[in-house]
């Protein structure tokens, strides 16, 4: 955990799992708030600085996938998001990648592996990869025709467009931009972007890499930004540069 006390917000519709949750947040030092819905969960992150969200999928009216996708597209796009559901499907748990989660518990759970995953997120969140020291006017880096912006996480194509980018995205692009031209392996960038104590299933990555690969334009055959190498991994052709704006 970080030196301050971190906040969670915890949505779920059933008022006994999400008071048993958030108790033993508490008890486990963090700060916790609590949201029955998604309306409940918009205002108190209007109000309050939260670190990360732990979000009920089965949820009655605005289910939690729906709000994971409005997230991910709102003001609120880079807090990170833990996915709660009785499902225990891997396409679920697709689904939930592409909506822009950041880890998955099914029910019924543990709850001390609920906490784990949640220090194992947020220490994932605020950890910048060490090979390139990106300052303050230095916060761009260049790659090909984008721009990654490392404070607001998103990327910026030649005309300035944003494209936001969920914690996932992020963390994969940039563990590939501070290797660049260098073959990686599923299991390198697995630990690179999920930490060694990670439990996540073998497809996760390759998803990863197929969306990362949307927002690049990467098409099926032309691959300019995310290579695969056969029976090795992927490597990140292009090589990057930091961009000082006050230049």
């Amino acid at each position: 955990m970080s030196s301050r006390t971190d906040h969670v917000l915890v949505v779920d519709d059933d008022r006994d799992i999400r008071q048993m949750v958030g108790d033993y947040l508490r008890r486990n030092g963090l700060r916790v708030s609590l949201a029955a819905d998604g309306r409940e969960m918009r205002a108190t992150l209007d109000t309050s600085d939260i670190d990360l969200i732990v979000l009920d999928v089965m949820m009655p009216g605005e289910d939690g996938l729906s709000l994971c996708r409005n997230l991910r597209a709102g003001k609120h796009k880079t807090v990170p998001v833990v996915l709660l559901t009785a499902r225990d499907d891997e396409t679920d748990r697709i689904i939930g990648l592409e909506m822009g989660a950041d880890d998955y518990v099914s029910k019924p759970f543990s709850s001390r592996e609920l906490l784990a995953r949640i220090s194992a997120v947020i220490r994932r969140t605020r950890m910048l990869p060490p090979n390139l020291q990106v300052s303050e006017a230095s916060r761009l880096l260049g790659f090909g025709d984008w721009r990654l912006d490392t404070t607001a996480r998103h990327l910026l194509d030649a005309d300035g467009t944003v494209y936001p980018l969920s914690g996932a995205e992020f963390r994969l692009l940039r563990v590939f931009i501070d290797h660049p031209q260098r073959v990686l392996s599923r299991d390198q960038l697995l630990n690179l972007t999920q930490g060694r104590d990670a439990e996540m299933f073998d497809r996760s990555i390759d998803l990863l890499v197929s969306r990362l690969r949307q927002r690049l334009g990467d098409g099926a055959r032309e691959q300019m930004y995310i290579k695969t190498v056969r029976s090795e991994g992927y490597v990140f052709s292009q090589p990057v540069v930091l961009i000082d704006e006050d230049a």
